[in-house]
Order: structure tokens, then C-alpha cells, then sequence
């Protein structure tokens, strides 16, 4: 591998603070907004929806602003990170591997992440690009900054519909990290363990899997000869299936 590509979110970030001062914007616990997410998983829905569980008439991106207007916006320090990100970044590239962060984020996330000086060689997050994961056009970008052919580029992340489906369409090699609500609930469905080039428990096992390549997938391609999102073709099981 050449390049490694890494999400952000439960891939590099743990998101209980960010659950919990949600939390704490609704007037719930931390424990009731955090079960609500663990099903909204388990459903295959997105995590946003426990909020509107909880508030079913609420704009989340309005509640986004109205909480930084409030001077409870986001917030991201060193003890956000999960403690294996700066050993196995570091690690990577040392051992000559180009790193890049890209995952799901507000602007003032990537502000957030770069303040770290993570040992990367380019943090960026979707909304500064303008388009989100699984969207096919983010990986598009993910394989112009990755600076190498897609079957010498690595994405890791937790989340099989945002992370591993669409990168696998996308060409990249994968990595689904077993972390997070999503990362535990879907490590051993068949469609993740057949989808991921590598499954691991720590960035830090990264290092080692540097030599190790499966052969390539054979493109999911319809009768035009288009190569088809991976997110439709493997996402059976979230629909509750």
C-alpha cells in the first residue's frame, strides 16, 4: 500500500462527547440518547435519527447552528482521539506510507483536526470538499488525494454503508476497523467480512497489513458497463433483513 485513507469519526475521533453534549442541548442523558443511537444502528438508520426520535419536528443542521450561536458548538482536543491514532499514524509514515484523513465533518471539524497536527499528510472533512460520505463523488476525491492507484490506497473506517461499500466500488482497497456502535454491531456480517480486505481491532495493526494485498475484486457493473455504488448493492441486511 501506498496511501492509507482514514474516516473520522469512531475511526480516529470517539464520539461520545459529541453524543452527550447533544444530550445535554435536549435536556436527556447521555445514557437515553446513546441507546437511541445503538438501535437507530441497528436498524441500519443513520445516527442523526436518535435526535429526531427525541425532537421529531427538529432541523438538525438548525439545531447544529443555534447551538454554536449558543456558544456550545463543536469541540475536539486530544482527548478525543483514540489513544492508538498518534502511535499508528506516526508509525505509517515512517514507514513511508502517504496518510490522509477524510471523512464525514463540518468545516469547523477539519479546523478542529488539523489544530492537532496529527502526523497526516492531509486532513480534510466533507463539508469542505462539499459532498459526504457514501456519496460516490467523495471517494472520487479520496482517490485524487490519495496520490496512488486505487488498488495501492487503504480506506479504513467503522461503518459498512459509508466506509467500506462505497470505497470497495470506488476501487480502493478496505479496512473495517471493529470500534464504535457500528464497527462492533456489523463486524462479522457476511457482506463486511466479505467486502473488507482486512478487518482489525487497532490502527495500530495497520503497520503490519503494509505487505499484504487480497486479490482484486471484480467490478459490480450493470448492463451499460457502469460500475455501480457498492452502498446499494450490499446493504440489504440495514434495511432489517
Amino acid at each position: 500500500m501506498e496511501t492509507i485513507v482514514l474516516g473520522i469519526g469512531e475511526t480516529l475521533v470517539r464520539d461520545d462527547r459529541h453524543w452527550a453534549s447533544w444530550a445535554d442541548w435536549l435536556g436527556v442523558p447521555a445514557h437515553t440518547l446513546g441507546a437511541l443511537v445503538g438501535a437507530a444502528v441497528a436498524q441500519g438508520r443513520d445516527a442523526t435519527d436518535a435526535l429526531r426520535v427525541l425532537r421529531p419536528d427538529m432541523d438538525v443542521d438548525e439545531a447544529y447552528l443555534a447551538r454554536a450561536a449558543a456558544g456550545r458548538g463543536e469541540h475536539l482536543d486530544e482527548s478525543d482521539l483514540y489513544p492508538d491514532v498518534r502511535p499508528a499514524l506516526a508509525e505509517l509514515r515512517a514507514a513511508g506510507v502517504r496518510v490522509v484523513v477524510a471523512g464525514n465533518g463540518s468545516v469547523r471539524a477539519g479546523e478542529l483536526l488539523r489544530a492537532l497536527d496529527l502526523p497526516a499528510d492531509l486532513v480534510v472533512t466533507s463539508d469542505e470538499w462539499g459532498v459526504r460520505k457514501p456519496d460516490p463523488a467523495f471517494f472520487a476525491r479520496v482517490v485524487e488525494v490519495a496520490e496512488a492507484d486505487p488498488s495501492a490506497t487503504l480506506y479504513v473506517g467503522d461503518h459498512p454503508a459509508d466506509d467500506l461499500f462505497p470505497a470497495a466500488a470506488a476501487g480502493l482497497r478496505t479496512a473495517h476497523l471493529r470500534r464504535g456502535v457500528c464497527g462492533f454491531w456489523w463486524a462479522e456480517h457476511p457482506d463486511v467480512v466479505g467486502a473488507a480486505d482486512f478487518r482489525v481491532n487497532a490502527l495500530t495493526e495497520l503497520v503490519g497489513l503494509m505487505g499484504g494485498h487480497r486479490p482484486a475484486r471484480p467490478a459490480i457493473e450493470d448492463g451499460s458497463g457502469a460500475v455501480r455504488a457498492g452502498r446499494a448493492a450490499r446493504v440489504s441486511y440495514l434495511r432489517g433483513l
